[in-house]
């Protein structure tokens, strides 16, 4: 880490560590809240991000059944996050992965590596697991530790000590490179404690600024920090989702940034590095209420299309005299859009042929697609949902 790009921060300072060639510089954030000029451009910013968060919301609390639209959210960003850091996992492969049926995609398309899907399915994992916890922990760095450790089981971070703090010296740069080679040095494993206990300070005893803006604050904090061995980015991400819902500015979790910070991935780690570097903190907090208004309006119109196709879905069946059970197995595809008939079997719990009487009706009327070719592992796709959502 070249140290005369970070010497004069008022973001945080330098610190060296070791003696001789054995020394090393590392990066130590300050406290938050920093200082923030509220100039017209970023008033503006947070107003609009503040409209658009607001519709949102009131979209999620007028939705007859939420739960039906959460999982596809989650979905899209455990995959969306994941990719950030490598994995090649897409929302199909996911939703087969989950129902059993991953394999089938052999031939039909490039199917990832079962370690690229597991770690999506973990963050799916973390993310309801965290949802749940709300309700007994609020965010903090206890439940930090518990979300990590469900993220990083069995997957490559598990050799990164999931669940616990790192108890070694971490470093961000290029594959292979050196701590003395790294682009940027988070703090050593004193300060870094010193450094979360501050983080959770902040989240719990709030400040005069605006909601968003210290996400803002709290999301680089995080990144900056670099608690973790692996999983930093995917756990910074998950926070503000928490945030959002602990902090009553969503009443569910609809809203997430990764596909925003997936889309301007060299933008983001950029900004990320000018608070290091300079205290960059206008251009950072812009492009992050920036990010969150996008996703906001994005999100209303998927939950809308969601909303749409289930309606239309139950007056095609209900003109075709569906049965309640039928228009129950269109619901449930809203959670699980990739099913097989022995899934179908176990969900309403009927015999097998009447399940498959069920899923060949879906199927006739175009809400799912076969896929794959076993007679008894045959796979059924509902493609509207996954467009609508992807």
């Amino acid at each position: 880490m070249n140290p005369e790009q970070f010497q004069n921060s008022p973001a945080g300072r330098l610190v060296q560590v070791g003696q001789g060639e054995a020394a090393y510089w590392v990066f130590v954030p300050q406290p938050l809240p920093p200082s923030l000029a509220f100039e017209v451009a970023l008033v503006h910013r947070l107003s609009e991000a503040d409209r658009a968060l607001g519709e949102l919301a009131g979209i999620g609390r007028t939705l007859p059944n939420p739960q039906l639209l959460i999982a596809p959210f989650i979905r899209r960003e455990a995959v969306l996050s994941s990719r950030i850091e490598g994995t090649q996992t897409d929302l199909t492969d996911l939703y087969a992965y989950e129902a059993g049926q991953l394999p089938l995609f052999a031939g039909l398309k490039t199917v990832p590596p079962e370690s690229d899907v597991k770690e999506v399915t973990n963050y799916v994992r973390a993310m309801e697991y965290g949802l749940e916890r709300l309700q007994s922990l609020p965010v903090s760095l206890r439940l930090i530790r518990e979300l990590h450790g469900i993220l990083m089981e069995g997957v490559r971070g598990d050799r990164a000590t999931p669940g616990e703090f790192r108890r070694s010296q971490n470093w961000i740069g290029r594959p292979g490179c050196t701590l003395n080679e790294a682009e940027f040095v988070p703090p050593p494993v004193p300060e870094m404690h010193k450094a979360l206990d501050a983080f959770e300070k902040y989240i719990h005893a709030g400040d005069t600024y605006p909601p968003l803006v210290r996400l803002a604050f709290i999301h680089y904090q995080f990144e900056t920090i670099h608690p973790f061995l692996d999983g930093n980015g995917r756990i910074g991400r998950l926070l503000v989702m928490l945030l959002l819902v602990t902090w009553d500015l969503l009443p569910l979790p609809l809203l997430y940034l990764s596909a925003f910070f997936e889309q301007h991935r060299r933008e983001y780690y950029d900004l990320l590095r000018s608070v290091s570097e300079k205290g960059a903190w206008q251009e950072w907090v812009a492009f992050f209420l920036r990010g969150v208004a996008e996703q906001a309006w994005d999100a209303g119109a998927r939950a809308k299309r969601l909303q749409d196709l289930q309606e239309e879905w139950r007056e095609r069946l209900t003109k075709a005299r569906a049965t309640a059970m039928l228009l129950r197995l269109a619901d449930s595809l809203f959670v699980t859009p990739v099913v097989t008939i022995p899934q179908v079997q176990r969900l309403l719990d009927v015999a097998y042929h009447t399940a498959a009487s069920y899923v060949e009706k879906l199927a006739k009327t175009g809400i799912l697609q076969p896929q794959g070719t076993p007679a008894y592992g045959k796979m059924y796709v509902a493609e509207e949902i996954l467009k609508a959502v992807g």
